[in-house]
């Protein structure tokens, strides 16, 4: 979890700005057949190696889209900045999400987060819109790109 607190007038005075970068996380063939039976998407180009290898032109299996998607939460968790007074958090949705590349099983990934927004809805709730991207390690071209959308009542 990030160490840093911020009030929510320090989250508006950097809107525009990166926020924060996670830690790499691996993507290993064990978290992708983990997230293949959580969700029964068992397409071979995620599961099975040796078929994947032979079949596609990734060169092995890869990750379901949705399970480098689902990273974000943790990567969030451990690098965003904490908003003093928060309540909670929730998370609101994306806009405009993209899957870029695909993730090779073994590959590391993190998320680069930019604060596009932080809009006060009502007293006391902010929606807060991050410009986010995940990245492949050793890679030009990020994994996934997307507009998170979050609703932090304070």
């Amino acid at each position: 979890m990030s160490e840093s607190t911020l009030t929510i007038q320090q989250m508006q005075a950097k809107v525009g700005s990166e926020l924060a970068v996670s830690e790499w996380v691996t993507m290993g063939q064990d978290r992708i057949n983990q997230f293949a039976d959580v969700t029964n998407d068992h397409q071979f180009i995620h599961i099975d190696v040796e078929r994947a290898k032979a079949e596609t032109p990734f060169g092995g299996t890869i990750a379901h889209g949705f399970l480098t998607m689902s990273l974000l939460a943790g990567m969030a968790d451990d690098s965003l900045p904490q908003i003093a007074n928060r309540r909670m958090g929730i998370n609101y949705g994306f806009d405009k999400m993209r899957f870029l590349s695909p993730v090779p099983a073994g590959a590391r990934v993190r998320g680069r987060f930019n604060l596009a927004a932080c809009d006060e809805r009502k007293p006391g709730e902010f929606q807060l819109k991050y410009a986010v991207t995940v990245e492949i390690e050793n890679s030009d071209k990020p994994a996934l790109a997307a507009e998170w959308l979050v609703l932090a009542l304070v």
